[in-house]
């Protein structure tokens, strides 16, 4: 028996970076990077745009809008029952690959929230939706209405997960609005949507390519799937294993790059909720511990960060006034002179990307630094 590669944690970062695209801006499509990264979180409506700003060698932003508005491209509820943006191929293929995990949050958060029809709820939902895309505040008054002795939140938790449903892009800068509607899925895509298990091998090998190596709790993270270990066994050979120094283990599929750890990491500005940041158990190769609890609040919004050297090594944020509209940086510790002013470019040229899309591109824009918490 070989055995594995160890490899360092710098190793690690490295080649999570240039699989992220944040070693090297990529000369590809925006539906090709989605595809890539199996889906780009969506949860806050400009995150999607950034994240392929900071990992496209062009882009702008009608180029993902017209990708939604021609619906190659889709945000729905997938991995960890959160939105995403995927493309419409990649929805069809691997939606039902991920209801596992979908039927386990379901099953989580109506626990206890006493006993519910979910098939009447289904088909009444399926029937509703399916006569006009409706926002969930709809949906809402129209069950407690009709069932009003079943707990609303178990009702809205059991049609997100239980039905396929895709919100309605409506053209504004950032493509949804604040309360969406949502249409069924197949009805939006004009395309049957299959459920069960299938594609499941292809959806872990995927995590691998845009995530690995990773460990099994790390795919598990992602795909808020359990037993994964069972899972993977039967094609566990044909994949590669690592070992890291403290000989936790690590798989990846073959043939994936693996950057030497001296690899130069340029700066990079990470939107709210960025898949490098929270589609891992504990890469502290990313966020270093002693930031963890600064990166990862209770409340659960990640905030915006910068990376230099690979790390993550502060937040940014917006700040807007009538006159002017400020990128505002604060970094958790000393940067090097060079990556402070490659920070400062990459933020200007980010806040005119932002400003162009919002229509602000006539405004006073700046970037300012915060002193160090």
């Amino acid at each position: 028996m070989t055995t594995p590669r160890t490899l360092t944690a710098r190793e690690l970062n490295r080649a999570t970076l240039t699989r992220q695209g944040l070693l090297e801006r990529q000369a590809i499509t925006p539906a090709a990077m989605i595809e890539h990264l199996v889906g780009i979180h969506a949860q806050i409506p400009n995150s999607p745009y950034i994240g392929l700003w900071t990992r496209l060698q062009t882009f702008e932003r009608d180029d993902l809008a017209r990708l939604i508005e021609g619906r190659e491209v889709v945000k729905a509820a997938m991995m960890r029952a959160t939105l995403h943006l995927v493309t419409a191929d990649d929805y069809v293929r691997l939606r039902g690959a991920i209801q596992f995990s979908l039927d386990q949050s379901f099953n989580t958060i109506t626990k206890g929230r006493g006993a519910f029809d979910v098939a009447a709820i289904v088909a009444e939902a399926r029937q509703l939706i399916g006569d006009a895309p409706r926002t969930f505040a709809e949906i809402t008054s129209h069950f407690e209405a009709l069932m009003p002795d079943t707990d609303i939140g178990a009702i809205r938790h059991t049609i997100r997960t239980q039905i396929p449903l895709a919100q309605v892009a409506n053209g504004s800068t950032w493509s949804y609005p604040g309360n969406p509607k949502f249409a069924l899925a197949e009805q939006w895509l004009k395309r049957p949507i299959p459920l069960g298990e299938a594609n499941l091998r292809e959806l872990i090998t995927r995590y691998l390519r845009a995530f690995g190596p990773a460990t099994i709790a790390d795919i598990q993270q992602w795909s808020a799937m359990t037993k994964l270990k069972e899972i993977i066994a039967p094609f566990k050979a044909d994949l590669v294993v690592y070992k890291d120094e403290a000989g936790k283990e690590y798989l990846d599929v073959p043939d994936m790059p693996l950057p030497n750890g001296e690899t130069p990491a340029p700066v990079r500005f990470l939107p709210e909720l960025d898949n490098l940041l929270v589609c891992h158990s504990a890469r502290i190769g990313v966020v270093s511990a002693a930031y963890r609890a600064r990166i990862y609040p209770k409340n659960g919004r990640l905030a915006a960060t910068i990376m230099s050297d690979g790390l993550v090594r502060g937040v940014w944020r917006i700040e807007k006034s009538k006159k002017a509209v400020k990128l505002m940086i604060e970094p958790f510790e000393a940067i090097s002179p060079d990556d402070q002013q490659a920070l400062h470019e990459e933020g200007e040229r980010l806040i005119r990307f932002i400003g162009a899309a919002e229509g602000m591109a006539g405004e006073n824009m700046a970037v300012e630094w915060m002193k160090s918490k």
